[in-house]
C-alpha cells in the first residue's frame, strides 16, 4: 500500500481485475501534490499474498479495511474495469462515506449469465495461462491459476448483469472515461456493445455522466490516457467540492 499523506482531497485508486497498483502511477503524477494519493493491491496481485477467498465480497471488505486503516473518511474512487465496478458498489453500499466516482471504461449494466459464454470465459484463461508469468511481471496477472482468473471474471459478469439497479440508485457523482474498440479475448463489437448499455441509465440519473470518450482500448486506457482519468477526477472533485 502506498499513501503519500497530507491534507488534499483523498484519492482512492482501485485496480482492474488482475492488475497491481503500478498502473495508477501516470495518473497521480498529472494530479500532483495537491491530493492524497493512495493505492493498493488486491489479495494475489502486485506484492499482496495469496488468500483462499477472491471473492467480490472479499474485495468490498478490503476496501473497507483499508478505508479504516488509512483513516480515509469520504474518498474520491477512482476504479480501472473490475476496480470501477467495485467503486460503484461501494459507493451504492455507503453513500454517505463517499466523495464521488470516477469509472476507468466500467462498470457497464451488461455481463454474461448463461453458462455456454463462462465456459467460453474457461477455456481464454485455459489458453493463455501460458502468458501469465509474464504477464506478472508488468502487473496484469494475478498469482493464481487460469481457473482462479477464470471464476473471478465470470463472478464479475454476474454482477455487472444485476447492476442496473444499482447504477440506478447512485447519488453521488460519477464520471464515465469511456474506451473505444475491443480488447484482449473481445470480439464482435462486445464491448461496444457493453458502453450501449450506459446510454439509458445515463438519462434516468442526473448523478452519472461520461467525462471523456477515448481512442484507446480497454487494456490501455490507463496508460495511454491517464491525463483524461485525472480530468474526471478533479471533475468530480470540482461537483463534491473538493475541486483542485
Amino acid at each position: 500500500m502506498t499513501d503519500t499523506g497530507g491534507t488534499g482531497a483523498p484519492v482512492v485508486y482501485l485496480n482492474g481485475s488482475y492488475a497491481s497498483q503500478r498502473h495508477w502511477r501516470p495518473v497521480i503524477k498529472d494530479l500532483g501534490p495537491g491530493w492524497r494519493h493512495i493505492t493498493y493491491d488486491e489479495r494475489a496481485r502486485g506484492k499482496s499474498k495469496k488468500s483462499a477467498d477472491y471473492s467480490f465480497e472479499a474485495v468490498v471488505r478490503d476496501l473497507d479495511a483499508v478505508l479504516k486503516a488509512r483513516g480515509v473518511e469520504r474518498p474520491l474512487l477512482v476504479g480501472w474495469s473490475y476496480g470501477a465496478l467495485l467503486g460503484v458498489v461501494w459507493a451504492a453500499r455507503n453513500p454517505d462515506r463517499v466523495a464521488g466516482v470516477v469509472g476507468v471504461d466500467g462498470p457497464y449494466p451488461y455481463g454474461w449469465t448463461d453458462e455456454a459464454r463462462h465456459e467460453h470465459i474457461r477455456r481464454l484463461f485455459h489458453k493463455l495461462r501460458w502468458a501469465m508469468p509474464m504477464a506478472r511481471l508488468v502487473g496484469n496477472a494475478a498469482r493464481m491459476s487460469a481457473e482462479q482468473h477464470a471464476e473471478i471474471n465470470i463472478e464479475s459478469h454476474k454482477i455487472h448483469a444485476a447492476l442496473e439497479p444499482v447504477l440506478d440508485s447512485l447519488t453521488v457523482p460519477v464520471r464515465y472515461v469511456v474506451a473505444s474498440g475491443e480488447g484482449l479475448g473481445s470480439k464482435d463489437d462486445w464491448q461496444e456493445q457493453m458502453r450501449a448499455t450506459l446510454d439509458p441509465v445515463l438519462a434516468r440519473n442526473p448523478n452519472l455522466g461520461i467525462s471523456a470518450k477515448v481512442a484507446s482500448n480497454h487494456g490501455t486506457i490507463v496508460r495511454k490516457d491517464f491525463r483524461a482519468i485525472a480530468e474526471a477526477t478533479r471533475e468530480v472533485a470540482i461537483l463534491t467540492g473538493e475541486g483542485r
